[in-house]
């Protein structure tokens, strides 16, 4: 399944992004979400892979799950930070043999444990990577942009040259960064047309979950809170859990609507391996007419 194909010929095309499983537990639960949540019929799935190749194995039996056992149309992702050129040749052959056609393919973050090893040709941006790759293989390729800028980036206009420089070497299309205001992501789709960036890029829906996790993601990843969002948020009894998952909810079918309503390619959703949330906004679209 070669993820450009389908940004060509279906609108709007469904994505749903997954962790590999962490532990035990996490694993005896895996099937049963993929299984709820595949009754959407999303077009595609992914599974990420963890910084410095953490979660190397665990994503490449998870990928297999979803191929193999699952039956599943699946990316898988790779992040080259930390890892030499042949650990990635290693990983994309096993990939390859599955069947996987599309690898997501992203910088990574440095791996957070203080024995970590950096391999001296190790890939340090993801623009080199996805050279590499384009070079030694006939992958579709993916990669991240930043509707709000990346982190560690200077400003909006560094981070689209470095977003060009990876289409340029060779990714076919863009899944961004989620965002609470749509401006965002508009006003970066502008931007980027305007350097000559062509590819589709796709907004990425991130549903509040939690409070905590929301607040904690909107510093790790850059993506503001809205005014709006965070009187939401405060509004909330901090054991309302449940209020949370139906605050998610509402708020992120509101942008979708949105998004959809301007004709946007895609939606990719950042599940965080839960079902709930994600598979609601989807029926709630679908009965609008909207999917």
């Amino acid at each position: 399944m070669r993820v450009n194909e389908l940004y060509k010929n279906k609108q709007p095309v469904i994505s749903m992004e997954f962790f590999p499983p962490r532990n035990q537990a996490a694993s005896e639960k895996f099937g049963g979400l993929i299984d709820t949540l595949a009754a959407y019929n999303p077009d595609y799935m992914s599974i990420t892979f963890g910084a410095g190749g953490s979660t190397r194995d665990g994503s490449y039996q998870t990928v297999k799950e979803l191929i193999v056992d699952k039956k599943m149309p699946t990316v898988a992702y790779i992040a080259g930070y930390g890892l030499g050129p042949d650990d990635i040749r290693e990983v994309l052959d096993s990939y390859r043999e599955l069947g996987v056609e599309t690898i997501f393919v992203i910088r990574g973050d440095q791996p957070k444990t203080d024995d970590a090893a950096l391999h001296p040709d190790s890939f340090l941006y993801a623009s080199d990577l996805i050279s590499f790759i384009k070079s030694n293989y006939d992958f579709t390729l993916g990669c991240a942009g930043y509707p709000e800028g990346h982190i560690e980036a200077k400003n909006l206009d560094q981070d689209i040259q470095y977003l060009k420089q990876k289409v340029d070497n060779g990714a076919e299309y863009v899944v961004a960064q989620y965002f609470y205001d749509n401006d965002y992501f508009f006003n970066y789709v502008d931007k980027c047309k305007d350097q000559g960036i062509n590819v589709p890029i796709i907004p990425g829906i991130m549903p509040v979950y939690t409070v905590k996790m929301t607040r904690m993601l909107s510093k790790i990843c850059g993506s503001a809170i809205t005014d709006e969002l965070d009187q939401k948020l405060n509004s909330l009894d901090s054991e309302d859990k449940e209020g949370a998952v139906k605050l998610g909810i509402d708020f992120a079918a509101e942008q979708c609507r949105g998004l959809l309503k301007q004709g946007v390619p895609g939606l990719h959703f950042y599940t965080m391996d839960r079902s709930k949330s994600t598979g609601e906004i989807i029926a709630q679209l679908k009965q609008e007419n909207l999917l």
